[in-house]
């Protein structure tokens, strides 16, 4: 289910929004609310929507300046609300990227189409894209051009699902414990568990994308009999729970 927050300084028009949509025929339910900009950063940080409705012209704070802040922290899609048509606004939208931009007064139908919109933008094509950029990011699946590293990362993919430690890689590879921390960090910058500990979640994320497979389930297939603690991990790594991830697959 999509999280929405909305922000509008006029509490009127936010009730009206809230109450008026339909929100469970789109899957979607409302997880907060705020008053101005400033507001609106907070709980957009705290609940990590996937839609963010905002107004313009707000008090304290307003939505562009609000969206500008958030952006890079969460994984939202913004719809932008006002009732000034000035081409300035328009363009500083476009530039973050806002799904869509409606002038007040809008019909309902307008916003239900708006949050389609945003929902579709959200599906699995913006997941694939994502995860490679999660593979990226971490060098999963990427050879190291030490030969040390490279049998270690091997290693890693072959037994990710048992409780290894880089001694077990160590002793495997006739290493040092040592010596191999210290490649690990030099050839891919960072340290052996962070490594196993990526790609486990890498392996997660593809067996999330079967929505019969219950997060426990996965949890026990990536090596971690803690389904709480593999959830905490999983969500700290890529920005939201298991549950939430397979929801938008």
């Amino acid at each position: 289910m999509d999280k929405i927050v909305v922000v509008e300084d006029e509490a009127m028009a936010r009730k009206g929004i809230i109450l008026t949509v339909d929100w469970e025929s789109m899957n979607c339910t409302v997880v907060a609310e705020a008053s101005n900009g400033v507001e609106g950063i907070e709980v957009i940080n705290h609940y990590h929507p996937d839609i963010v409705i905002t107004d313009v012209q707000m008090p304290k704070m307003d939505g562009i300046k609000m969206i500008e802040a958030v952006k890079d922290s969460v994984d939202a899609r913004f719809i932008i609300l006002s009732a000034y048509s000035e081409f300035d606004y328009a363009r500083s939208a476009l530039r973050l990227g806002v799904c869509d931009y409606l002038l007040k007064p809008f019909r309902d139908a307008e916003l239900v189409a708006a949050i389609e919109k945003a929902k579709d933008s959200r599906r699995p094509d913006v997941i694939n894209l994502a995860e490679e950029e999660f593979l990226t990011k971490y060098k999963i699946n990427t050879s190291s051009k030490n030969k040390y590293v490279q049998q270690a990362q091997e290693y890693i993919a072959k037994h990710f699902k048992e409780d290894i430690t880089i001694k077990d890689a160590a002793d495997y590879l006739g290493l040092s414990e040592g010596y191999l921390s210290r490649l690990f960090k030099k050839h891919i910058d960072c340290t052996f568990v962070d490594y196993l500990t990526c790609y486990r979640i890498h392996m997660a994320i593809k067996f999330l994308k079967d929505y019969k497979l219950k997060v426990y389930e996965v949890a026990e297939r990536v090596g971690y009999t803690d389904a709480t603690y593999f959830s905490t991990l999983f969500k700290k790594v890529v920005g939201m729970t298991p549950s939430e991830f397979q929801d938008k697959c």
